[in-house]
């Protein structure tokens, strides 16, 4: 298949100016910050930022010569200006409040500020650009296809959502014009891009807290598609295929009039064994070496793109042997006490939904990952946002019936005002409307969930932990005990 990047686009790469010599990022340790506050510094620009938290991604910023302020105040801006002056460029993103005290000061001395996704602007328009966007698996998605396109040596620049297994980061700097990132729906960046190469994986209401309703996310993402000089979307998403004109459809359900086609045959909750065609043809029979029908499409999207942008399908071949899911995506954490422990992004019905589907079918399979057999499905969930919960409560309640113990944690707001009668009681309130006799939790702090899940879980549970909030560090609070006194084992079967 020729590549869509012809010379032709290459000629039709915008001259960009340079950003400013010093770039400040206020909440420079989000995960879509860090990567653009690395790669600039990378190029050489002067880079600091400001961040609350203390994690591994601040230490690597460090380690890069970027300046860290702890914490969030005026004076940080007052130290920067004497420093470098006023030539310089302060970056936000969406989770930035207005009333921030460093976006104050930044505001009142008329320095220049952006918005994350103006810089993400910036690079795409300097490379040959593949950009996915999607309600769900964008991350794993754009992973994907960053592993793709590296096994077969295209060294592309990368921006991704998560951290790559294959970097053990949420970046690459490559030599190759290649740039691979993500389009962020949430908040209606996404439309200041102009990809070569766009990539819609879905298309369902989401991020209720910027959209009124389903037709307002369409609209913005029909904007984005008429961006897009080539655009892969997904045959088996019905908002998809009713309100967003493409250029070419993949499908894991389709051979007939699809451009590329992945249809399962086998599967036993760890890996997918699929046909794949193009145009209808056959090509091979291929080996997905992770689990989940969802991650199946995922890799059906990362196959077209790949395809698209001229990947010979040997090469490609090659480097889906090596596929593995980003972190907090169905990630094996290990043993506990003889309990199975997976973590997992999931913060919406149809994520909640598409992971205990996995752990289903570890259950029903018998598939050994481990030392143990799981028997049962227990679920650790954080709810993530008020607005989110509010309108999702009910379908929140529909998907965790499916596990056989629950443990519902108080919501983690993400910087949103609390909304009367809307919390982790609640959705427990609608989960025993649907299934009376399940045992369900909602405890009331961290503290309370640590001893409920001492107490109340099983050998050979597999406890599943979701969330897109902090989540993850209450569990490895909860862990951590057990890893200095060597009570927690990391044996996962390969």
């Amino acid at each position: 298949m020729k590549s869509y990047l012809s010379n032709d686009t290459e000629a039709k790469l915008k001259q960009t100016k340079e950003l400013p010599p010093h770039i400040h990022f206020i909440g420079i340790g989000g995960i879509g910050m860090s990567a653009l506050a690395m790669i600039l510094a990378q190029k050489g620009y002067s880079i600091s930022g400001s961040d609350k938290k203390k994690n591994l991604t601040l230490e690597k910023l460090e380690e890069n010569k970027v300046h860290i302020f702890p914490t969030q105040v005026e004076s940080n801006i007052d130290e920067i200006l004497k420093v470098h002056g006023t030539n310089i460029l302060v970056v936000k993103s969406s989770a930035i409040r207005r009333d921030n005290l460093e976006l104050c000061k930044a505001k009142k001395y008329n320095l220049k500020i952006k918005h994350r996704s103006e810089i993400l602007a910036f690079l795409i328009e300097q490379k040959k650009s593949i950009i996915v966007s999607g309600s769900h698996g964008k991350t794993t998605t754009s992973t994907y296809i960053t592993t793709l396109f590296s096994y077969a040596n295209k060294s592309p620049t990368a921006i991704i959502g998560g951290i790559v297994p294959l970097y053990k980061s949420n970046y690459s700097i490559g030599n190759s014009e290649f740039l691979i990132a993500e389009a962020d729906e949430s908040d209606g960046s996404l439309v200041k891009f102009n990809p070569n190469i766009g990539l819609i994986t879905n298309l369902e209401l989401e991020h209720v807290d910027h959209y009124l309703d389903l037709e307002d996310l369409i609209e913005t993402m029909k904007q984005f598609a008429r961006k897009c000089e080539c655009l892969i979307t997904n045959f088996d998403c019905d908002n998809l295929r009713a309100n967003i004109h493409n250029s070419k459809w993949f499908s894991i359900q389709k051979i007939i009039n699809i451009d590329f086609a992945l249809i399962p045959k086998e599967s036993n909750g760890c890996e997918i064994i699929a046909e794949y065609y193009e145009k209808e043809k056959f090509i091979d029979v291929i080996k997905i070496p992770v689990p989940g029908i969802h991650n199946l499409s995922n890799a059906a999207a990362a196959i077209a793109a790949c395809r698209v942008a001229g990947i010979l399908f040997k090469d490609i071949k090659k480097g889906i042997k090596k596929l593995k899911l980003p972190s907090r995506r169905f990630e094996f954490k290990g043993l506990w006490k003889n309990r199975l422990i997976v973590e997992d992004y999931a913060h919406h019905p149809s994520e909640i939904d598409a992971a205990i589907s996995i752990a289903s079918t570890i259950i029903e399979t018998k598939h050994k990952l481990s030392k143990i057999l799981p028997r049962r499905i227990v679920t650790i969930f954080q709810p993530h946002r008020y607005s989110r919960t509010k309108k999702f409560q009910k379908k929140f309640a529909k998907s965790l019936s499916q596990s056989d113990l629950v443990f519902i944690t108080p919501i983690y707001s993400a910087g949103e005002d609390k909304i009367e009668g809307i919390n982790n009681k609640s959705i427990g309130h609608e989960l025993k409307k649907i299934k009376p006799n399940l045992e369900i939790y909602t405890p009331d702090n961290n503290q309370n969930l640590i001893k409920l899940i001492k107490e109340q879980t099983l050998e050979n549970d597999l406890i599943l932990i979701m969330g897109a909030g902090d989540i993850n560090l209450i569990i490895e609070n909860l862990f951590l005990e057990l890893i200095n006194n060597k009570l927690i084992s990391n044996d996962i079967a390969a």
